[in-house]
């Protein structure tokens, strides 16, 4: 087997080997990550959760998922756009979510700049970044996914030009990664191609 290719799980069908270290990582590989994401609400949710992992392991924001959306108000921009300086405090205090203060102001910022944009803004914006398919080479190792592309790059600066703060590159192509935007599961993955 080369290194990185797709490895048998629980049930013996082939994953990504990422996927296999907890459950709850199995979950989050064959249930959502990879599938296609609309909606304003949830890719603010998405962008944020990315944000906070930055600089940390996916399952530390994975298990604290629920705790960020109790905190953040469901992450629905309207409502943590109208959050005081109290409630920035009150999340500084959560241990239900990761208490990194800039991280924390720049999930507040964001939402104040999104609740200025038309429904449907930000799910056009980031979407119009998608790479075509058919450009696309299928990764048969994990050494084949890249961490940035050119379209992540893209869609970074473009973000930062409206006024979105902690989405560099990295966390940019995460993003497409989580919402479907491209399909990074192994050739030889159960999941790959997977519909909705």
């Amino acid at each position: 087997m080369s290194e990185g290719t797709a490895v048998a799980g629980p049930d013996g069908a082939p994953r990504c080997p990422w996927a296999l270290s907890t459950e709850d990582y199995v979950a989050y590989h064959d249930e959502e990550w990879g599938r296609p994401v609309h909606g304003d609400d949830a890719l603010y949710e998405r962008l944020c959760l990315e944000a906070f992992q930055s600089g940390l392991s996916w399952i530390t924001i994975l298990r604290r998922r629920e705790g960020f959306r109790a905190a953040f108000a469901g992450f629905r921009i309207a409502d943590v756009a109208a959050f005081t300086d109290a409630d920035k405090e009150r999340l500084l205090a959560d241990p239900g979510i990761i208490r990194n203060r800039a991280k924390i102001e720049a999930t507040v910022a964001n939402a104040r700049v999104l609740a200025q944009w038309s429904p449907g803004d930000l799910d056009a914006l980031i979407w119009s970044h998608a790479p075509d398919p058919a450009t696309r080479q299928v990764p048969k190792t994990l050494a084949d996914v890249p961490a940035v592309t050119p379209e992540s790059t893209a869609l970074s600066k473009a973000l930062k030009k409206q006024g979105i703060r902690f989405v560099g590159p990295t966390t940019a192509y995460a993003l497409m990664q989580a919402c479907g935007l491209v399909d990074d599961h192994l050739e030889t993955c159960v999941a790959r191609g997977t519909p909705l």
